[in-house]
């Protein structure tokens, strides 16, 4: 039943996510991903409850729903423009995030809460909200659309075959303390997967990419043709890369959960847990994909 679940909601979900990613105008994109992040980082929030600490949570929800009302009105169709005021809003945002809330915090009638509580709200920006924000800048890049079905679907294939091939053959633990069920024959399956799944997108970006265009589904722009096609090694060096990253994502989540003394981050995705159960590997691997793009960007 409880992986019946699972694949119905992903059933459901990835044709959605991906309509947004690839049709929805920067601002919509900028939009749900902003109640993404406000739902995780709701569910952050009460993880941080279980330590004892009582968190700052409108401040928190408030500062980062101003941060991605920033990236919602961004300048569109202009990639350097767009990755450098990228840049500077992100570097601005984290800077100022402690002393905001530091400063919220000093309202508190016990103030022993008031760094804690300041501390959590900041780990949850840096945490939560900027790797989302950085996925919303990846689609303003050239070929963004199609940087962010190949991130996607290599996380993707990387947790399912870690999933399948962890719960038929996996023997040899991981990490028992954090995440007793992750094995290393799973992980090794989960890089392979995401290996053959990147060099694969990558072998056939151009017509992907004249498909999606045919479709209506992306614009020019958005798609793989012009540019110059890289050489096999770098896509699979960063496949991999980004396998590493979303797999730490995971153990790093189990390892707030274990302390927390959760399964699951919340309830509101069948099969799934909550939507930061959901979005885990991702925090670790959008920053990934970006710096990719943003470099290719600057050549």
């Amino acid at each position: 039943m409880h992986l019946l679940k699972r694949v119905l909601t992903a059933v459901v979900l990835i044709p959605i996510v991906l309509l947004i990613v690839l049709r929805a105008p920067i601002a919509v994109l900028a939009l749900v991903t902003a109640l993404i992040a406000l739902l995780a980082v709701q569910e952050f929030l009460k993880l941080a409850e279980a330590y004892g600490i009582r968190p700052l949570q409108w401040p928190t929800y408030i500062f980062v729903g101003i941060f991605f009302l920033f990236l919602a009105v961004g300048p569109g169709n202009k990639p350097l423009l767009s990755t450098a005021i990228f840049v500077y809003t992100v570097g601005l945002a984290a800077a100022l995030a402690p002393f905001i809330f530091l400063t919220v915090a000093m309202r508190r009638v016990n103030l022993s809460t008031g760094f804690p509580a300041a501390m959590v709200s900041t780990f949850a920006f840096a945490y939560i909200a900027l790797p989302l924000g950085f996925l919303v800048q990846i689609r303003e890049q050239w070929a963004g659309a199609f940087l962010l079905i190949y991130l996607f679907f290599v996380v993707w294939a990387g947790d399912v075959f870690a999933y399948f091939v962890g719960a038929s053959v996996g023997r040899h633990l991981m990490s028992p303390r954090i995440s007793p069920k992750k094995t290393w024959e799973g992980a090794v399956a989960s890089m392979i997967a995401s290996l053959v799944v990147g060099a694969l997108l990558y072998n056939y970006a151009l017509p992907i990419s004249e498909a999606l265009l045919n479709m209506h589904l992306i614009e020019r722009r958005d798609g793989f043709f012009a540019l110059q096609k890289p050489d096999l090694w770098p896509v699979l060096l960063l496949s991999a890369v980004i396998n590493v990253a979303a797999q730490l994502g995971d153990l790093v989540e189990s390892l707030i959960k274990r302390g927390a003394g959760v399964k699951d981050s919340g309830t509101i995705l069948p099969g799934h847990g909550g939507m930061l159960d959901r979005i885990d590997a991702m925090l670790f691997a959008v920053p990934v994909v970006w710096a990719y793009g943003a470099w290719r960007l600057m050549q």
